[in-house]
This record gives C-alpha cells, structure tokens and sequence, in this order.
C-alpha cells in the first residue's frame, strides 16, 4: 500500500523539483531570446504622445534606437533621428523638412507659447548641438555643439560654426558662415562650398541611414 500512495514528503518534493525546472528552463528560454531573438522594441526610438498630439513622420525616416521625439513634431521624408538625439514638441510645435539629420546627442525644442522650432530641408544638426525655439531655412549646417536661441532666424546656405552661440533674435544671412560666442559672420560662402558641405552632408546621413537598415 505504500508503494501504491507515495508520502506527504515525496510529493511535495516532486512539485518543488518540478516548479525548479520549470523556472530553468525559462530563464534559459528569455536568456535565448535575448541573445538571438531581440525584441522589436529594442530596436526602436522612444516615440511618445504629448497632450494627445503625437509625432508625424514623412516616408524613409530613420530612428537610432535612443532616439526620443515627443509631442507635437511634424517632419517631411527622409529625416535621420541619431543616437541619443532629442526632438520634445511639447511645449509648442516642431517641425522639419525634408532630409534633416538630428546627429548623436543634439537637442531640438521650443518654448511655452512663445517660440515653435520650424527647420527646412537638407539641414545638418550636429553632435550635441542644440536648436531652441527658432527658424532654419533651407541648405543649413549647424556645427557639433553649436547654440541656436530663441527667435534666430537662419537663413539658406549657411554655416554655423562648431561651438557658436546665436543668440536670441539674431538673423544670419544666407550664403555665409558665423562663429564665435556670439556669433558672428566670418567668411561669405559660394556655391561650389554649399554643394560640397552643406549638401554633401545631408546627402551622407541619408547613405548612412540605409546601412542600418539593410
């Protein structure tokens, strides 16, 4: 009879052993994953809605995947987001034109029903740069770790340099490049200068774009 109706003991022995393994293989099935299956949200940039208004993207954009854009931010085709960069529409609205890259580490803002950030096509965010409440036009190179204040106006193919601060309310003029704290205008730019940079650069993050996507 014995034989027959195993102890108290044994059976709880049995389940706790079982409960064991069942937690083994589990952890080793997540550990698997993990290694060779990552999850698609790993992969992708932190995307959120501010005050029921969420970002908008155009066609063949680009998120690093510690990329943050929030709120109220609107861009057009072929825009690249890079790794730690910021876009936080939250305040007031942001918006960018076509094939704008936002490098590692640079910040895009505006300020509380005063100043929306509006950015236009083939625009060049450097590393760590910050643009903050203000106007970019079209064909414009902002240097890594340069400043753009409240109420700038940056006019077309233009350079600002790295390390510069714009203040607030400057307007650049087109063709040019500024430097300097604060900034000013050092040299004038031709055209055969734009196409190599300013263009060359907006073309570049596009190419480089892809090669995270293949």
């Amino acid at each position: 009879m014995d034989m027959l109706f195993p102890s108290f003991g044994y059976l709880v022995w049995i389940i706790i052993s079982s409960i064991i393994l069942l937690v083994i293989a589990a952890a080793v099935l997540l550990l698997i994953r993990k290694l060779f299956f990552p999850s698609k949200g790993a992969k992708t940039a932190l995307i959120l809605p501010v005050q029921g208004k969420t970002p908008r993207f155009g066609n063949n954009c680009f998120f690093a995947p510690n990329a943050t854009i929030a709120g109220d931010v609107v861009t057009g085709n072929e825009c690249t987001f890079w790794f730690n960069s910021v876009v936080r529409g939250d305040v007031n609205f942001i918006k960018l034109g076509n094939r704008v890259n936002v490098q590692d580490g640079a910040i895009i803002h505006c300020t509380y029903q005063k100043s929306p950030t509006v950015i236009g096509s083939n625009v060049s965010i450097g590393h760590n740069a910050i643009v903050h409440g203000c106007t970019v036009h079209d064909n414009v190179l902002i240097g890594m770790g340069a400043i753009v204040m409240d109420r700038c106006i940056i006019h077309s193919n233009t350079i600002i340099a790295a390390g510069a601060v714009v203040t607030e309310d400057t307007v650049v003029e087109a063709g040019a490049i500024y430097a300097g704290i604060p900034a000013r205008k050092v040299k004038e730019l031709g055209d055969s200068y734009m196409k190599d940079s300013i263009l060359r650069i907006a073309d570049n993050y596009v190419q480089y774009a892809s090669w995270f996507q293949q």
